[in-house]
């Protein structure tokens, strides 16, 4: 009971302090793993026992016997399906062909790059090497987000990083289990007839079974035959039936089968499907944490002896300095990617959770049966993963500013809320050569942004996932623009040092606004326009125009003129170089006010009594 207390307890504790320092949580929990395991039992326990044996003399400790290649089993079905959730394909046809390069070609110089390097460095056979070769193909978004979460790069660099980690999870998973079945196949590896009709009914059953079974869970939670308090264990059981009913039928096609699955039901009409992927986020976090340090601490010291070598350090090098880059560089030919950028993209590669939980998996299965080699498939692996997520965590920052594709300047905004006024100040900006990102929790008004052309997502202000969004790298600038005053306070609170380093607003309250003691720092373009003013204009006079200012005197006359008139409502200063500048309610000086600058305001032209007609609009219907 101590044991498996102390498992949970250090896994949270491990996620707790890769959250703190930002780092994938997949090393502290290595770490603590091989700590209370191997390193325990060799330097720190008395009688040579590991502080948390796995499985103690193959027969006894917390999984005797099988059990644990069952849990291992469990547990990776339920995270693949996890990401196969994630996986909708109108974001995959916007990522490129970059991206279905690397997963193809970028795939196929791993495998085949991976196992001759590891043949020739290590001696084993041909099978275990490609064994070995296909379960590095993986680098997980897991333990790409958390290492780009705190550099800004363009969206296009961040995209291919994080994509290619979604879609190659399945993709090294299925390599990994077609590679096994025909080294478990008629024994000693044969390529025999049986081999290949067993490597296509793990094809056939675990489409099969994964495109079956999505259809009807997602016919039998839409139907509403499931009460909603059981709806998530519900889909639990489902994805553990299914996972067990297609292994049942064909040997090693569950995997294949939940993955097809997830993807399936990711992209359905499901109004559950966000509350299943956080469910499933939720208990992947619990189940991972428990993997790994399990899959560690059942490492042995002599298992680790054997790769304590100078071949183990040329077989890293050879696979992150050599067959990395060609793969990248071969699939980036002819695209817009930059040299530099290739680069980084070759740097970041890191392995993670379905590489380091299916060698496990793989490696103790065949090392049990007897298979000559099979001993150094589970540390070599554990090796690419530790090194690669070491070397990534430590050195990409750097890195990136080596190479040239750290932004000095995140200039991109975030705004919270998509509705109307919030979609035309979008397109106002996004013309201007601002990236521009709209969330809201109401799909009606992220449909209507992405019908304009804009990035919107639909996401709950109060959940964490907006802060997993890498794509988000380059965002500098947060306003607040909802009806809700709490929910623009709180996405102040929450978000103005994640994404408005460079500036946080949120508009006026309407007590702020008859109030001109209370004009708080973070307030958005006037203190006498709120909300309600906003949309008003937006509707009587949906258009953004622009107006030149001749001097600063000139640009605080129209300021006053603007305060004064419920029809017009100050938004930007563009200076002379037409970058543009949000105006705050709290401060409306500009300094260095010269020619061809101009105000950007919303609502009606002004008299021409006052000032020169605008030059410029821009409308939104």
């Amino acid at each position: 009971m101590l044991e498996l207390a102390g498992i949970i307890i250090l896994g949270i504790l491990a996620q707790w302090v890769a959250w703190k320092f930002k780092i994938p949580a997949i090393l502290p929990l290595i770490l603590i793993g091989l700590l209370v395991g191997p390193i325990a039992a060799e330097f720190l326990s008395e009688d040579g026992t590991k502080w948390i044996e796995p499985i103690w003399n193959g027969e006894e400790g917390l999984f005797p016997g099988e059990s644990l290649f069952y849990f291992v089993s469990l547990a990776i079905s339920i995270v693949l399906f996890e990401g196969g959730l994630t996986l909708r394909t109108n974001e995959i046809k916007n990522v490129g062909p970059v991206i279905t390069k690397l997963i193809t070609i970028g795939s196929l110089v791993t495998f085949f790059g991976a196992a001759v390097a590891a043949h020739y460095i290590f001696y084993l056979s041909w099978e275990l090497c490609f064994l070995f070769s296909g379960l590095i193909i993986v680098t997980g978004p897991t333990v790409i987000t958390p290492i780009l979460r705190n550099i800004p790069l363009k969206k296009d660099v961040s995209a291919v990083l994080k994509w290619e980690g979604i879609l190659i999870d399945p993709i090294g998973a299925l390599v990994a289990v077609l590679v096994f079945e025909f080294i478990t196949v008629e024994g000693g590896g044969e390529f025999t007839k049986t081999a290949f009709i067993e490597f296509g009914k793990i094809v056939l059953f675990g489409f099969t079974f994964g495109f079956t079974f999505a259809h009807a869970l997602n016919f039998i939670i839409n139907k509403k035959w499931v009460p909603h308090y059981l709806l998530n264990v519900f889909a639990l059981a489902a994805v553990l039936g299914v996972f067990v009913l297609a292994d049942t039928f064909a040997h090693e096609s569950g995997l294949l089968a939940v993955v097809v699955m997830g993807m399936v039901l990711g992209n359905s009409n499901s109004p559950y499907l966000k509350e299943l992927l956080y469910f499933k986020e939720s208990l992947s976090v619990l189940l991972i944490s428990i993997l790994f340090i399990l899959l560690a601490a059942n490492i042995n010291m002599t298992d680790l002896y054997l790769i304590y070598n100078w071949n183990t350090a040329v077989l890293f090098a050879v696979v992150v300095f050599i067959i990395r880059p060609i793969g990248v560089f071969l699939s980036t030919r002819g695209s817009t990617l930059k040299t530099n950028e290739k680069l980084f993209i070759s740097w970041v590669g890191p392995r993670g959770i379905v590489a380091a939980g299916i060698a496990s998996l793989f490696g103790l299965k065949l090392a049990k049966e007897g298979v000559p080699g099979a001993e150094y498939i589970t540390p070599l692996v554990f090796m690419i993963v530790l090194g690669t997520v070491l070397l990534n965590a430590t050195t990409a920052r750097l890195f990136a500013k080596l190479v040239g594709v750290f932004l000095t300047k995140s200039d991109g905004i975030l705004i919270v809320g998509a509705a109307r006024v919030s979609r035309l100040l979008g397109h106002y900006l996004e013309s201007h050569g601002r990236h521009v990102v709209l969330i809201d929790s109401n799909q009606n008004n992220i449909n209507k942004a992405k019908e304009l052309g804009l990035e919107a997502i639909s996401t709950n202000i109060y959940s964490d996932s907006l802060m997993d969004n890498i794509e988000l790298n380059d965002v500098g600038y947060l306003m607040a623009l909802t009806g809700n005053t709490d929910i623009n306070k709180y996405a102040i609170d929450k978000f103005s040092k994640e994404f408005g380093e460079n500036g946080s607003f949120r508009l006026v309250t309407q007590e702020e606004m008859n109030d001109t003691s209370k004009n708080p720092k973070e307030g958005l373009f006037s203190h006498t326009d709120d909300y309600n003013n906003l949309v008003t204009v937006a509707k009587n006079f949906p258009s953004i125009q622009e107006i030149d200012i001749e001097n600063k005197e000139h640009y605080k006359s129209l300021i006053e003129i603007t305060n004064s008139n419920k029809n017009i409502i100050p938004l930007f200063f563009k200076d002379d170089e037409g970058e543009l500048h949000i105006i705050s309610s709290y401060n409306t000086e500009v300094e260095d006010i010269g020619e061809h600058c101009q105000l950007v305001y919303l609502g009606k032209p002004f008299d021409v009594e006052h000032v020169a007609l605008i030059p410029e609009k821009v409308e939104l219907s």
